[in-house]
């Protein structure tokens, strides 16, 4: 074939587990608003940085250290984490990859979350605890974004990996994986009900 594709970037999705995850995510889901009625300093940060939204990121962005149940879910996601890293072909050098950073977010209806990417972490992701009809999913953007000078746009019915923004639905109890590189954003929450999901990072030591 005489056009070949090189440098791909791979993102990755997958149900946290088979069985069970309705019941985990209820946990999941009360304890996220207890943090939010707790953190103040997170409240304030929010208001400043996550217009109309919640999130947890500044203030305790380490729940997987001080919460059972976030402790259950880093192992969860360990596995995940794994098989990612090596479709990835990383050569770790004998050293292991571990959850750094797990935060909550809560967002009400108009929340948004601008486009970013996650400084000095390898691994990051999101899990989905709890994910109204028709909220906003998590949209990457092709990394050579601002390279393509002078290319025309793509058309309409342009095949997904040739496409400049590529969108994965929230869906909950479905964990994404990308690399920290990769930049991404949530659009406003178009639903009245709240859209809660977790964020994490990994690196190796």
């Amino acid at each position: 074939m005489p056009v070949r594709a090189w440098f791909p970037t791979l993102i990755y999705s997958a149900p946290l587990q088979l069985r069970g995850v309705s019941r985990f995510n209820d946990e999941l889901a009360d304890e996220c608003r207890r943090i939010r009625e707790h953190d103040a300093a997170g409240r304030r940060w929010s208001a400043r940085n996550y217009h109309g939204g919640f999130t947890s990121y500044a203030s305790m962005s380490r729940l997987h250290r001080s919460s059972s149940t976030f402790a259950a879910l880093e192992r969860k996601i360990d596995r995940h984490v794994a098989r990612y890293v090596r479709r990835l072909e990383f050569d770790l050098r004998g050293r292991r990859i571990f959850m750094t950073d797990c935060w909550v977010n809560l967002m009400p209806e108009r929340a948004a979350h601008g486009l970013h990417l996650h400084p000095l972490a390898l691994i990051s992701g999101t899990y989905y605890v709890r994910t109204p009809a028709g909220c906003a999913g998590l949209k990457f953007e092709d990394p050579r974004f601002d390279r393509f000078m002078a290319a025309p746009p793509r058309r309409s019915d342009a095949d997904p990996k040739n496409r400049s923004h590529i969108v994965y639905p929230a869906v909950a109890g479905r964990v994404i994986l990308f690399e920290s590189w990769l930049r991404h954003e949530v659009a406003a929450n178009p639903t009245p009900e709240e859209r809660i999901s977790v964020s994490f990072n990994y690196n190796w030591s």
